[in-house]
């Protein structure tokens, strides 16, 4: 018998093999759950124009992009009993994403500034056609170098930093608990490619959807101090979005 991500325990293995890789004995401490939701739509996303965190134009949801997060807060309701908290990056597109995902929790929101989006300095509000009209140089340079920048925004190496300083603190606030944590594609993506001990540049084949949930537990051992991440899953969407249609849209 397996048991709902989030609700507080892993999942039974269903094999010899599952076992031997199932982060370690049950009878440790519960795991500390991260519920990821990404925002959803803004006006930005609709016009695949980069968008960054609270040093750019910071759009809020559209229409759109509160429905969809209105559909991903209803289908979270099952875990209402198991949520500790519902924390968000300041940004205004998660916060908006949060609050609504509260309301239905009957939750305050905390905020973590570590988990904002990448700051895309020059580039913020452009489309990368417009970016690679005005600076090819630099794009390429991004696309390769995961420690260089846009002009006045931040690298992939920054914002990795940040965000799993983030997933220190909220580990240790948090500790055994399960979380919603309302985040942005970079962010989410670090989270992932950190759970899976994957180099960074591998956040470049991922794809995630607006208002969709991603879950990562992280076992404790009580004897060695460690925590081993466990991804659960990635890029969920609820049930009536379920569709291949409905990519991450960038």
């Amino acid at each position: 018998m397996s048991t709902a991500p989030g609700d507080g325990a892993p999942d039974a293995p269903e094999s010899a093999a599952e076992e031997a890789t199932t982060p370690g004995p049950f009878d440790q401490l519960a795991p500390t759950t991260l519920v990821l939701v990404r925002h959803g739509v803004t006006p930005h996303t609709t016009g695949r124009r980069f968008s960054g965190g609270l040093g750019g134009d910071n759009p809020a949801l559209s229409e759109e992009g509160r429905a969809q997060v209105g559909e991903t807060a209803r289908w979270l309701v099952d875990l209402r009993d198991q949520v500790d908290a519902v924390i968000a990056s300041p940004v205004r597109r998660t916060r908006e994403t949060a609050d609504i995902i509260a309301a239905e929790l009957d939750l305050p929101v905390e905020e973590e500034a570590g988990f904002a989006e990448m700051e895309f300095g020059e580039w913020d509000g452009l489309t990368f056609s417009e970016v690679a009209r005005r600076d090819q140089a630099g794009l390429d340079r991004w696309f390769s170098d995961m420690a260089a920048a846009p002009p006045g925004g931040e690298s992939f190496v920054a914002v990795q930093e940040r965000v799993l300083a983030a997933l220190e603190r909220v580990l240790e606030t948090h500790a055994g608990r399960t979380v919603v944590v309302t985040s942005h594609v970079t962010p989410i993506k670090v989270l992932t490619a950190h759970a899976l001990a994957a180099p960074l540049d591998s956040i470049f084949r991922l794809e995630l959807a607006p208002a969709a949930v991603s879950t990562i537990a992280f076992h404790h051992d009580p004897r060695s101090g460690a925590r081993t991440p466990s991804l659960r899953f990635f890029n969920a969407l609820p049930p009536g979005r379920r569709t291949l249609r409905d990519t991450g849209r960038w």
